[in-house]
């Protein structure tokens, strides 16, 4: 086993940072509440909500006036970046950032998950709480379970037959398995059904019926069925590969909780976990606020325009308690993911 592979099979459980008092998270919290950045941004959220979705309904209308010629086609492109705008804004209202009425909650992520995207949003925020709860940690998280990918030497030794080929090829294919993740948490969303209760499944069901003929119906209303075809092609590729440019990050390569060991305060299990993306508005506006991971998974409930301000707080405090935050460049956090996907792999490739 070479180097690098032996110290992937070390990462988990790796060595652990110095572990603050879970009672050392309290100063930051009183802090963040005292400058009010828990607090509601209603009219933030209100605007983010309409713009959306006057710019869907314009794409809808070129779609209508531009669907007879092939340049219909630069229109997909567009729709995928507003529909990953959609997704983030699904997600913000899963967490309550937008509002503290649920059942309001609830409505803005299934309007913006199952009618809009077609995603369930009870599968989402099932997904997602675990994840929230247990980031990283090999049996709790989902995120981080074997599945397509694998995360830990001691998952891909297992691997058999196809899928040990992808363990040993996953840094070169992970960008082109991103432009299927749209499609498959969709897939993801249908599966979960089952797991619902019997109203909650009737009208998720509903609702994702309903986007899938509102989108056939769209395309093959606006264009012919050539036209159509390619362009859900590239729309739905686009979307997945957004959606796993903001998801891949946040995570990956960085520390996983050993299963046996001490148990993390909640301040080192967010913060240790966690890798922010530096950048500028671009960068905030592009992976919907989820660049401050740090800062979100601290305080899931923390309006998105709120996280840019809470971290020179969430920063200082780690500092002063010697604890690692990290951060790294838009470039550089995908060069850090595949360079542990590549190490993970490592052994199937040596044998």
């Amino acid at each position: 086993m070479s180097q690098a592979a032996a110290a992937v099979a070390e990462r988990s459980p790796g060595p652990t940072p110095r572990q603050p008092a879970g009672s050392d998270f309290a100063p930051l919290l009183r802090t963040v509440k005292e400058q009010g950045l828990l607090g509601r941004r209603t009219g933030w959220y209100a605007r983010t909500i309409s713009v959306n979705a006057l710019a869907l309904a314009a794409v809808a209308t070129g779609m209508f006036l531009a669907g007879g010629s092939w340049w219909v086609l630069l229109l997909a492109p567009v729709l995928a970046a507003l529909c990953a705008r959609t997704a983030f804004i699904g997600h913000d209202a899963g967490h309550s950032q937008i509002t503290g009425d649920r059942g309001v909650s609830r409505a803005i992520g299934l309007i913006h998950g199952n009618l809009l995207l077609g995603m369930s949003s009870a599968w989402w925020n099932d997904k997602h709480n675990r994840h929230h709860a247990n980031p990283n940690h090999i049996d709790k998280d989902p995120d981080v379970a074997a599945d397509v990918l694998v995360w830990t030497s001691k998952q891909a030794r297992v691997r058999v037959g196809f899928r040990r080929w992808l363990t040993r090829n996953q840094a070169w294919l992970f960008f082109p398995l991103t432009l299927l993740q749209g499609i498959a948490m969709k897939i993801y969303g249908f599966r979960d059904l089952r797991r619902q209760a019997p109203r909650e499944r009737l009208l998720e069901g509903l609702l994702l019926m309903a986007h899938l003929a509102g989108y056939v119906t769209l395309l093959l209303a606006a264009m012919p069925v050539s036209h159509a075809l390619a362009f859900a092609a590239i729309h739905q590729a686009l979307f997945g590969l957004h959606l796993g440019l903001a998801f891949a990050p946040n995570h990956k390569g960085m520390e996983m909780p050993d299963p046996d060991g001490e148990r993390w305060g909640h301040l080192s299990r967010q913060v240790l976990t966690s890798r922010n993306i530096r950048g500028s508005a671009l960068t905030d506006w592009f992976l919907g606020g989820l660049n401050y991971q740090i800062e979100h998974h601290l305080f899931p409930s923390m309006p998105r325009p709120s996280l840019r301000r809470a971290q020179p707080l969430v920063r200082a405090h780690c500092a002063e308690l010697g604890m690692p935050y990290t951060e790294a460049g838009f470039v550089d956090s995908y060069r850090q993911v595949l360079r542990h996907m590549y190490e993970v792999g490592e052994p199937l490739r040596v044998e």
